[in-house]
Protein backbone atom coordinates (compact mmCIF):
# COMPACT_ATOMS: atom_id res chain seq x y z
CA UNK A 1 0.00 0.00 0.00
CA UNK A 2 2.34 2.50 -1.47
CA UNK A 3 0.29 5.28 -2.60
CA UNK A 4 -3.83 5.53 -2.93
CA UNK A 5 -3.52 4.46 -6.49
CA UNK A 6 -3.17 0.86 -4.98
CA UNK A 7 -6.41 0.72 -3.77
CA UNK A 8 -7.87 1.21 -6.94
CA UNK A 9 -9.18 -2.46 -7.01
CA UNK A 10 -9.86 -3.06 -3.36
CA UNK A 11 -13.91 -2.54 -2.50
CA UNK A 12 -14.20 0.80 -0.95
CA UNK A 13 -15.86 -0.65 2.55
CA UNK A 14 -12.42 -2.69 3.28
CA UNK A 15 -10.30 0.40 3.56
CA UNK A 16 -11.10 1.99 7.39
CA UNK A 17 -9.54 5.50 8.66
CA UNK A 18 -9.50 7.14 11.45
CA UNK A 19 -8.96 6.43 15.35
CA UNK A 20 -12.67 5.77 16.53
CA UNK A 21 -13.64 3.87 13.08
CA UNK A 22 -10.65 1.45 13.63
CA UNK A 23 -11.27 0.80 17.21
CA UNK A 24 -14.59 -0.12 16.28
CA UNK A 25 -13.67 -2.28 13.27
CA UNK A 26 -11.30 -3.78 15.81
CA UNK A 27 -14.37 -4.41 17.96
CA UNK A 28 -16.69 -5.53 15.31
CA UNK A 29 -14.63 -8.93 14.68
CA UNK A 30 -14.46 -8.26 10.52
CA UNK A 31 -11.73 -9.77 9.56
CA UNK A 32 -8.47 -7.12 9.23
CA UNK A 33 -5.66 -7.95 6.66
CA UNK A 34 -3.26 -5.16 8.16
CA UNK A 35 -3.39 -1.73 10.00
CA UNK A 36 -0.58 1.28 9.04
CA UNK A 37 -0.15 2.80 12.20
CA UNK A 38 1.37 6.61 12.31
CA UNK A 39 4.66 5.88 14.70
CA UNK A 40 3.71 8.79 17.10
CA UNK A 41 -0.14 7.16 17.45
CA UNK A 42 -1.55 6.24 20.57
CA UNK A 43 -0.51 2.52 21.49
CA UNK A 44 -3.74 1.34 22.78
CA UNK A 45 -4.61 0.57 18.96
CA UNK A 46 -1.54 -0.88 18.46
CA UNK A 47 -1.78 -3.06 21.81
CA UNK A 48 -5.00 -4.29 20.89
CA UNK A 49 -4.67 -4.86 17.15
CA UNK A 50 -1.46 -6.88 18.16
CA UNK A 51 -3.69 -8.58 20.88
CA UNK A 52 -6.18 -9.82 18.28
CA UNK A 53 -3.17 -11.07 15.87
CA UNK A 54 -3.92 -8.25 13.26
CA UNK A 55 -0.29 -6.90 11.20
CA UNK A 56 0.49 -3.70 12.56
CA UNK A 57 3.01 -1.90 10.01
CA UNK A 58 4.51 1.11 11.53
CA UNK A 59 5.23 4.08 8.98
CA UNK A 60 5.64 8.15 8.84
CA UNK A 61 2.51 10.08 9.91
CA UNK A 62 2.45 12.15 6.27
CA UNK A 63 3.32 8.94 4.10
CA UNK A 64 0.53 7.36 6.24
CA UNK A 65 -1.98 10.38 5.80
CA UNK A 66 -1.27 10.72 1.72
CA UNK A 67 -2.40 7.57 1.60
CA UNK A 68 -5.58 8.18 3.12
CA UNK A 69 -8.74 8.97 1.10
CA UNK A 70 -9.32 12.27 2.59
CA UNK A 71 -5.93 12.71 3.97
CA UNK A 72 -7.91 12.98 7.78
CA UNK A 73 -6.80 9.31 8.70
CA UNK A 74 -5.78 10.83 11.92
CA UNK A 75 -2.76 8.05 12.33
CA UNK A 76 -4.05 5.19 11.27
CA UNK A 77 -5.52 2.97 8.22
CA UNK A 78 -7.26 -0.12 8.08
CA UNK A 79 -7.14 -2.87 5.58
CA UNK A 80 -9.69 -5.64 5.88
CA UNK A 81 -12.77 -7.71 4.87
CA UNK A 82 -15.73 -5.51 2.70
CA UNK A 83 -18.48 -4.87 4.07
CA UNK A 84 -21.29 -7.79 4.55
CA UNK A 85 -24.47 -6.31 3.32
CA UNK A 86 -27.73 -7.41 4.63
CA UNK A 87 -31.48 -7.15 3.61
CA UNK A 88 -34.04 -5.55 4.77
CA UNK A 89 -35.79 -8.67 5.86
CA UNK A 90 -32.74 -8.67 8.44
CA UNK A 91 -33.56 -5.61 9.36
CA UNK A 92 -37.07 -6.76 10.17
CA UNK A 93 -36.23 -10.02 11.61
CA UNK A 94 -33.34 -7.72 14.15
CA UNK A 95 -36.77 -5.65 14.94
CA UNK A 96 -38.54 -8.85 16.10
CA UNK A 97 -35.46 -10.06 18.12
CA UNK A 98 -35.52 -7.39 20.33
CA UNK A 99 -39.22 -7.18 20.77
CA UNK A 100 -39.09 -3.76 19.05
CA UNK A 101 -41.55 -1.95 16.06
CA UNK A 102 -38.87 -2.10 12.76
CA UNK A 103 -37.30 1.38 12.31
CA UNK A 104 -35.20 1.77 8.81
CA UNK A 105 -33.59 4.84 7.49
CA UNK A 106 -33.70 5.00 3.69
CA UNK A 107 -31.46 7.23 1.56
CA UNK A 108 -32.47 8.79 -1.51
CA UNK A 109 -29.83 10.21 -3.43
CA UNK A 110 -26.88 11.08 -1.02
CA UNK A 111 -24.08 11.89 -2.56
CA UNK A 112 -21.93 13.80 0.24
CA UNK A 113 -19.67 11.10 2.37
CA UNK A 114 -20.57 13.12 5.57
CA UNK A 115 -23.81 13.37 5.66
CA UNK A 116 -23.71 9.42 4.93
CA UNK A 117 -21.32 8.97 7.52
CA UNK A 118 -23.30 10.99 10.02
CA UNK A 119 -27.04 9.56 9.33
CA UNK A 120 -25.46 6.37 10.53
CA UNK A 121 -24.03 7.27 13.27
CA UNK A 122 -27.00 8.88 14.53
CA UNK A 123 -29.00 6.24 13.01
CA UNK A 124 -27.15 3.40 15.19
CA UNK A 125 -27.19 5.71 18.35
CA UNK A 126 -30.92 6.11 18.17
CA UNK A 127 -31.74 2.12 17.87
CA UNK A 128 -32.76 1.98 13.83
CA UNK A 129 -32.27 -1.36 12.81
CA UNK A 130 -30.82 -1.10 9.18
CA UNK A 131 -30.10 2.06 7.05
CA UNK A 132 -30.76 1.39 3.10
CA UNK A 133 -28.52 3.02 0.60
CA UNK A 134 -28.92 2.83 -3.30
CA UNK A 135 -26.78 1.50 -5.77
CA UNK A 136 -26.57 3.87 -8.37
CA UNK A 137 -26.74 7.75 -8.19
CA UNK A 138 -25.38 7.55 -4.49
CA UNK A 139 -22.58 7.86 -2.18
CA UNK A 140 -21.04 4.14 -0.93
CA UNK A 141 -19.58 3.00 2.64
CA UNK A 142 -15.67 5.06 1.61
CA UNK A 143 -13.64 5.51 3.57
CA UNK A 144 -14.62 8.94 4.26
CA UNK A 145 -18.18 7.69 5.20
CA UNK A 146 -16.50 4.94 7.40
CA UNK A 147 -14.43 7.70 9.45
CA UNK A 148 -17.54 10.13 9.93
CA UNK A 149 -19.58 7.40 10.83
CA UNK A 150 -17.20 7.01 14.18
CA UNK A 151 -17.34 3.31 12.70
CA UNK A 152 -21.19 2.62 13.42
CA UNK A 153 -20.49 1.34 9.82
CA UNK A 154 -19.41 -2.24 12.04
CA UNK A 155 -22.42 -2.14 14.40
CA UNK A 156 -25.38 -1.37 11.58
CA UNK A 157 -27.23 -3.45 9.21
CA UNK A 158 -26.67 -1.35 5.57
CA UNK A 159 -28.62 -2.85 2.99
CA UNK A 160 -27.62 -1.38 -1.20
CA UNK A 161 -30.92 -1.40 -3.27
CA UNK A 162 -31.36 -0.95 -6.68
CA UNK A 163 -34.91 0.49 -6.64
CA UNK A 164 -35.50 2.74 -3.09
CA UNK A 165 -39.58 2.10 -4.64
CA UNK A 166 -39.79 -0.79 -4.70
CA UNK A 167 -37.84 -0.85 -1.30
CA UNK A 168 -41.09 0.97 0.02
CA UNK A 169 -43.50 -1.06 -1.07
CA UNK A 170 -42.12 -4.16 -0.54
CA UNK A 171 -42.24 -2.48 3.37
CA UNK A 172 -45.22 -1.29 3.21
CA UNK A 173 -46.47 -5.11 2.30
CA UNK A 174 -44.74 -5.88 5.34
CA UNK A 175 -46.73 -3.48 7.38
CA UNK A 176 -44.00 -0.92 7.94
CA UNK A 177 -45.44 2.68 7.37
CA UNK A 178 -43.20 4.37 5.00
CA UNK A 179 -42.49 8.38 5.38
CA UNK A 180 -40.21 11.31 3.96
CA UNK A 181 -39.28 14.65 5.19
CA UNK A 182 -40.10 17.59 2.40
CA UNK A 183 -41.15 21.06 3.45
CA UNK A 184 -45.16 20.88 2.52
CA UNK A 185 -45.62 18.19 5.03
CA UNK A 186 -47.75 17.70 7.95
CA UNK A 187 -45.70 18.65 11.37
CA UNK A 188 -43.76 15.79 12.25
CA UNK A 189 -43.91 16.17 16.17
CA UNK A 190 -47.75 16.00 15.89
CA UNK A 191 -47.72 12.96 13.76
CA UNK A 192 -47.81 9.27 15.55
CA UNK A 193 -44.03 7.80 14.44
CA UNK A 194 -44.75 5.03 17.39
CA UNK A 195 -45.05 2.82 14.91
CA UNK A 196 -43.33 0.34 12.27
CA UNK A 197 -41.71 3.17 10.73
CA UNK A 198 -39.18 3.61 7.59
CA UNK A 199 -37.43 6.90 7.40
CA UNK A 200 -36.61 8.02 3.95
CA UNK A 201 -33.94 10.99 3.58
CA UNK A 202 -33.83 13.10 0.68
CA UNK A 203 -30.46 13.99 -1.23
CA UNK A 204 -28.62 17.24 -0.59
CA UNK A 205 -29.50 19.26 -3.97
CA UNK A 206 -32.73 17.95 -4.82
CA UNK A 207 -34.30 16.60 -2.00
CA UNK A 208 -36.79 13.58 -1.93
CA UNK A 209 -37.65 12.52 -5.53
CA UNK A 210 -40.94 13.21 -6.50
CA UNK A 211 -41.82 8.96 -7.08
CA UNK A 212 -40.55 8.26 -3.78
CA UNK A 213 -42.49 11.35 -2.32
CA UNK A 214 -45.59 9.54 -3.68
CA UNK A 215 -45.06 6.25 -2.88
CA UNK A 216 -44.82 7.06 1.03
CA UNK A 217 -47.44 7.04 3.17
CA UNK A 218 -46.50 10.09 4.95
CA UNK A 219 -45.04 13.54 4.62
CA UNK A 220 -43.58 15.22 7.69
CA UNK A 221 -42.32 18.47 7.87
CA UNK A 222 -39.76 20.30 10.23
CA UNK A 223 -40.73 23.46 11.14
CA UNK A 224 -38.42 26.24 9.44
CA UNK A 225 -38.36 29.64 11.49
CA UNK A 226 -34.89 31.32 9.58
CA UNK A 227 -34.59 32.68 6.62
CA UNK A 228 -33.03 29.78 4.77
CA UNK A 229 -35.14 26.79 3.76
CA UNK A 230 -33.42 23.80 4.32
CA UNK A 231 -31.80 22.25 7.34
CA UNK A 232 -28.95 19.97 6.30
CA UNK A 233 -29.84 16.13 5.14
CA UNK A 234 -28.15 14.89 8.73
CA UNK A 235 -29.35 17.44 10.51
CA UNK A 236 -32.94 16.74 9.50
CA UNK A 237 -32.58 13.32 9.58
CA UNK A 238 -31.08 13.47 13.04
CA UNK A 239 -34.54 16.07 14.09
CA UNK A 240 -36.81 13.18 12.47
CA UNK A 241 -35.23 10.06 14.50
CA UNK A 242 -34.81 11.51 17.57
CA UNK A 243 -38.34 12.29 17.65
CA UNK A 244 -39.28 8.34 16.77
CA UNK A 245 -37.04 8.21 19.32
CA UNK A 246 -38.76 10.26 22.08
CA UNK A 247 -42.16 8.95 21.27
CA UNK A 248 -41.27 5.58 21.36
CA UNK A 249 -39.82 5.95 25.40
Amino acid sequence: MDNKNSNNNRDESSIVEGRNAVFELLRSGRNIEKLYIAKDMNRDIVEKARAMHVQVSEIDKRKLEAMSEGGNAQGVIALCSPIEYSTVDDMIALAEERGEKPFIIICDGLNSPHNLGAIIRTAECAGAHGVVIPVHRSIGITPTVTRVSEGAVNHMLICKAVNIRNVLEDLKQKGVWTACADMDGDPYTKTDLNIPLALVVGGEDKGITPLIKKTCDMVLAIPQKGRLNSLNASVAAAVMMYEVVRQRG
